[in-house]
């Protein structure tokens, strides 16, 4: 744990070039550091992701969370944004990968870091995370229950979101799954298969389960946080990053 951060909006480049607000938080002093991008969930960039962000940076990482919905207007509540995305279908892929990468890039940019960067996401964003491993060269990726990498979405849904578990033959770093055995998306039958087609595809991974725990466990400001879950999946990340990130 470091003793001070400084965590503040930026602006960066992300798919096209197009500019993205960010919300950045690093520790002061000392380095270098490993980067994070933090994924936000379909929910948007809000207090409680800005949190998550935070937190990194008070355990010696330079954190980045991109606001992908920046396009439909920046200081725009989260809640408005995120519910007019849903009604497009949600963000492209290959627009979330460009996004992704110019927070990778801006990272590995900064005076203090040790060139190292890795993904963490939830819900839509542990997908994205996924997605973002197997199409950018990253040194890890963390995917917190996310949904529709092995299934369809519900037709009723309306979203772009197609499964990517064919894309893990091209994951470019370790994984860490964190996955609640009460969630029906992804439910243990779709983790299952994941890492089944992880292991067909020789790569290095680690899923944890968590019973009694759903879909969003580790989200405090919602009611499907579990503190228990939550509590013994945080030191899951910190090893995880650890390793490869430090």
């Amino acid at each position: 744990m470091t003793d001070a951060i400084k965590a503040e909006t930026i602006r960066i480049a992300g798919h096209n070039g197009d500019e993205l607000e960010a919300y950045f938080a690093q520790p002061l002093g000392g380095g270098p550091y490993g980067g994070v991008v933090v994924i936000h969930h379909m929910p948007g960039y809000d207090e409680g992701t800005k949190e998550i962000t935070r937190r990194f940076a008070d355990h010696g990482y330079a954190a980045l969370c991109p606001n992908l919905y920046s396009r439909e207007g920046i200081g725009r509540n989260p809640a408005e944004v995120a519910a007019e995305v849903r009604g497009k279908g949600g963000i492209e892929d290959a627009q979330l990968v460009g996004d992704v990468d110019g927070a990778v890039r801006h990272l590995r940019s900064l005076d203090k870091s040790n060139g190292k960067a890795g993904t963490i996401g939830y819900c839509s964003g542990g997908r994205q995370s996924l997605l973002a491993a197997c199409s950018l060269q990253l040194d890890a990726a963390i995917d917190c229950y996310g949904g529709f990498v092995v299934n369809e979405p519900p037709a009723d849904l309306s979203l772009r979101f197609r499964p990517i578990v064919h894309l893990v033959k091209d994951l470019s770093c370790p994984l860490l799954g964190l996955f609640g055995a009460e969630d029906q998306n992804p439910s243990p039958e779709e983790t299952a298969t994941l890492a089944r087609a992880l292991e067909a595809a020789g790569k290095a991974f680690e899923f944890h389960t968590f019973e009694n725990a759903g879909h969003a466990f580790f989200a405090t400001d919602r009611p499907m946080y579990r503190p228990e879950a939550a509590n013994q999946a945080w030191p899951m990340v910190w090893d995880f990053v650890g390793r490869y990130l430090h």
